[in-house]
């Protein structure tokens, strides 16, 4: 049921940067499908920042790879979950910087209920040494036991554990239990993957406690983080997270 035609979207009619800067930004939201439906969406990116976030992984996005991305000069990947009415949502990486390689994935388990599957998107870009970001961009499985979402996890170290470069994995991991979490975190750290620390008084989207939107990272520098006030437009708040290059960063192609 309203499993898409097509899982793997591109649109890149814009000019891209070759590289990743030195210093980059990174804001990660579930969006609530209202990128395109709630004008606030737009207005908000463009008067809360002077300069546009370098990355923009979005979670439940609506996207159209024919219109573009609604931002100016941003191209963008996306992994589709959901078709509907000639409409595509799913999770969806937006930059200015050129994309080497992308690679997009349904989840194995469906969602209890309507049977949706989830997406995952795997995004490489380069610094300009020639070291590689891989950029991993995932809504997790939700209304499915332990069980259901221990087996994507591990799916998702199949897909990590044989690169060895730079990775920021981030988006809505609904980690709703303490059991979830624990299983996520057993993941990131046999990966190597640091948590951007993220406090429960930062209004970060939580259940019973639990984080539902994460960053975690591995051969960058952390530099700052915060939550964003959005204002209401979605029942998430975004991450905003500024890293830097390490001169040391080591890559294996996955």
């Amino acid at each position: 049921m309203f499993k898409p035609s097509k899982v793997h979207h591109s649109h890149c009619k814009e000019q891209c940067q070759p590289f990743v800067p030195e210093r980059f930004s990174l804001l990660s939201w579930n969006i609530y499908k209202k990128n395109r439906s709630d004008r606030r969406f737009r207005s908000f990116l463009t008067t809360r920042f002077d300069v546009m976030p370098d990355f923009m992984l979005l979670q439940e996005a609506q996207f159209d790879p024919q219109t573009g991305c609604i931002l100016e000069n941003f191209s963008f990947e996306a992994a589709a979950n959901l078709e509907t009415d000639n409409r595509y949502y799913g999770v969806l990486t937006a930059s200015r910087i050129a994309v080497q390689e992308s690679k997009a994935f349904l989840s194995g388990e469906k969602e209890a209920f309507i049977g949706t599957h989830k997406s995952l998107l795997l995004s490489k870009y380069l610094f300009d040494h020639g070291k590689e970001l891989l950029l991993v961009n995932i809504h997790a499985i939700n209304f499915r036991e332990n069980g259901a979402y221990e087996k994507e996890k591990q799916r998702l170290l199949s897909f990590l554990s044989a690169y060895s470069g730079a990775v920021i994995l981030a988006g809505d991991f609904n980690t709703w239990s303490g059991s979830r979490l624990r299983i996520l975190l057993e993941i990131t750290e046999s990966l190597g993957l640091k948590r951007v620390p993220f406090s429960k008084e930062d209004g970060v989207k939580s259940f019973m406690g639990n984080h539902l939107d994460m960053i975690f990272y591995r051969g960058v520098e952390l530099r700052s983080y915060e939550v964003l006030d959005d204002g209401a437009i979605s029942d998430h708040r975004p991450l905003l997270a500024i890293f830097e290059k390490k001169v040391s960063i080591t890559a294996k192609n996955t």
